[in-house]
């Protein structure tokens, strides 16, 4: 089976990293992948992907109907703009069209495109509670519940080393995260939180602070570090912290890639009891859930004060994301569902 991939791969944001891990994902069964960048260029992608046996077509905007092979392929989108305003000239291509809408909310372009050329052939939802919240915002434009289908985000486990740093009684306890220069992502709350977790030898650290969160956060304390977007690389950064703790200041995570990542590493995570986190963690058994900010700091100094504790969380958390989160068995099994599902693609698919 052909598939197209509209946009490309990237270091920073979810929907570049999940192109890419869903990209791996789709080699590992077995399908022909093609990409089509809008509009730019990155040769460094592009040999990684080839690495893979995929095949990019960089061309113009204006060039769409003469790339080889699209007409009459399954093409998808992740969060792309560029998708939604083509997506009558796919259609008019006889391409079946896979939208994967990584936020909660509509964006102004979806809804432009969902009015002018109809709706997707299908949806992906990487959470329930991202389905809750879509689904009722798509009702306007007919959407059918059959579309949708419900595929964690692709992630290649092989590609993060298990590495968790160990704390004994009195060493310095580093908490943090990391998330892109959003201010949506950053909540100012986030020193009065880190300053309430009750343990001695404190310390904190956080990747993705430009001078736009900088000012919205407010001046660092002195137990405190912030680097840029970027700084360091995330299993790096990931490997220097014994708890991941994620505060947004207005964005409803999905599925939280950090979260993922953290488990992959060997973080233990607590996370606000809400969104995609309450899929993503069993509270007390793979992470901690709260559900203020004074249960937030409670739960980071329970794992600064129990080290048994912490650990079994980190291996508990690492074990769910082989056999279910990021098993590769059971998300190619929602794509195959899917793709089985589109117009002319049951017996494509393998």
């Amino acid at each position: 089976m052909r598939v197209f991939l509209i946009g490309y791969p990237g270091e920073m944001g979810g929907a570049n990293t999940e192109a890419w891990h869903t990209i791996k994902l789709w080699r590992r069964a077995g399908i022909e992948v093609h990409l089509i960048p809008t509009w730019g260029r990155d040769d460094v992608w592009r040999r990684r992907l080839a690495g893979l046996g995929c095949k990019t077509h960089h061309v113009r905007p204006e060039d769409l109907e003469r790339v080889p092979g699209l007409a009459g392929s399954p093409v998808v989108g992740m969060c792309n703009q560029q998708f939604t305003e083509n997506a009558h000239r796919f259609r008019a291509l006889g391409c079946p069209l896979v939208w994967v809408n990584c936020m909660t909310f509509l964006f102004e372009h979806e809804k432009r495109s969902f009015a002018r050329s109809g709706l997707p052939d299908a949806f992906v939802f990487q959470s329930e509670f991202q389905r809750s919240q879509i689904e009722p915002q798509l009702a306007e434009f007919g959407y059918r519940a059959a579309t949708g289908h419900l595929i964690r985000g692709a992630f290649d486990l092989r590609a993060w080393r298990f590495r968790p740093r160990p704390h004994g009684p009195g060493e310095p306890f580093v908490v943090g995260r990391m998330a892109r220069p959003d201010l949506d992502k950053w909540s100012r709350d986030t020193w009065a939180v880190y300053g309430r977790i009750q343990y001695r030898n404190r310390w904190a650290r956080l990747l993705g602070v430009d001078s736009r969160t900088q000012a919205k956060l407010g001046p660092a304390p002195e137990w405190a570090q912030c680097l840029g977007p970027m700084a360091m690389p995330v299993p790096e950064f990931l490997a220097s912290l014994h708890c991941l703790l994620p505060l947004n200041g207005g964005a409803r995570e999905n599925w939280p890639r950090a979260g993922l990542e953290a488990m992959a590493v060997g973080v233990p995570i607590v996370a606000e009891n809400q969104w995609g986190w309450r899929e993503m963690i069993e509270h007390g058994v793979t992470g901690f859930l709260g559900d203020c900010q004074e249960e937030l700091a409670h739960y980071a100094a329970v794992l600064a004060y129990d080290e048994e504790l912490r650990r079994e969380m980190i291996r508990k958390a690492r074990k769910r994301l082989e056999k279910k989160l990021a098993n590769p068995e059971v998300l190619w099994r929602g794509w195959r569902k899917l793709f089985r599902s589109l117009p002319d693609s049951r017996d494509a698919v393998a």
